[in-house]
């Protein structure tokens, strides 16, 4: 089984003009259209950036966005930051510079958030140190797979994950994204956590994801 390669979207024409070196170093690019979520969005400055982010923000909340900066300088930077974006590249310091960020900041993405304590959201409890989950008083029997997926829900509770920032953070890669394996391991989430009759967690969000929250999910809309 071949490892996947992390998808790069590209938005203007320096950025568009890194493809070959990006391809090169072990990266998939993409220029437009409907696509899988990204690894990371890389974006031309000026108009082009600032009319894309707070758009694309909309279908892909926690995906790094790096705008490019021609010089390097603290306004820059400054301006850069309050955009939106996660980070900058320097496009006159050519694909170089481009690379070390990418690998910096999907570095950053793959290394788990560390888990203290117990956690908690309504009456559902999980306990990272001894790998238990509870429903009320009732211990939940997990698989390897759903113990992950739900660390994943409660650490990140109260967002909208996308099927494929589940595929990427909870499955090694992406290599199932044709089957319907994110939709079958929720259902046996929601079978487990709801097995005593207690109300429903894990909410389907249509056309953006999933969401394990007390409450209404973000977009207001929950899908049955």
């Amino acid at each position: 089984m071949g490892v996947s390669q992390p998808l790069i979207l590209l938005i203007g024409q320096e950025a568009e003009a890194m493809a070959p070196r990006l391809e090169a170093s072990g990266y998939s690019t993409a220029l437009a259209g409907s696509l899988p979520e990204p690894a990371a969005v890389v974006l031309l400055s000026g108009e082009i950036g600032a009319l894309s982010i707070p758009a694309l923000r909309l279908t892909m909340e926690r995906v790094p966005l790096l705008l490019d900066i021609v010089h390097d300088s603290v306004e820059g930077r400054s301006e850069c930051l309050s955009a939106g974006a996660n980070d900058f590249w320097l496009s006159s310091a050519g694909a170089s510079d481009l690379l070390m960020r990418l690998r910096l900041i999907l570095q950053r993405r793959s290394q788990p958030l560390p888990i203290k304590g117990v956690l908690e959201v309504a009456d559902l409890r999980l306990d990272p140190s001894l790998k238990r989950a509870q429903r009320g008083n009732r211990v939940l029997t997990l698989t390897g797979r759903e113990y992950r997926l739900l660390v994943l829900l409660v650490r990140q509770a109260g967002e909208v994950l996308s099927r494929d920032q589940i595929l990427r953070e909870a499955w090694d890669d992406q290599s199932e994204a044709a089957s319907n394996v994110v939709e079958v391991y929720v259902r046996y989430l929601r079978q487990k956590l709801e097995e005593g009759g207690e109300r429903r967690l894990i909410h389907t969000v249509r056309g953006r994801g999933y969401c394990l929250c007390d409450r209404q999910p973000p977009s207001g809309k929950a899908a049955p």
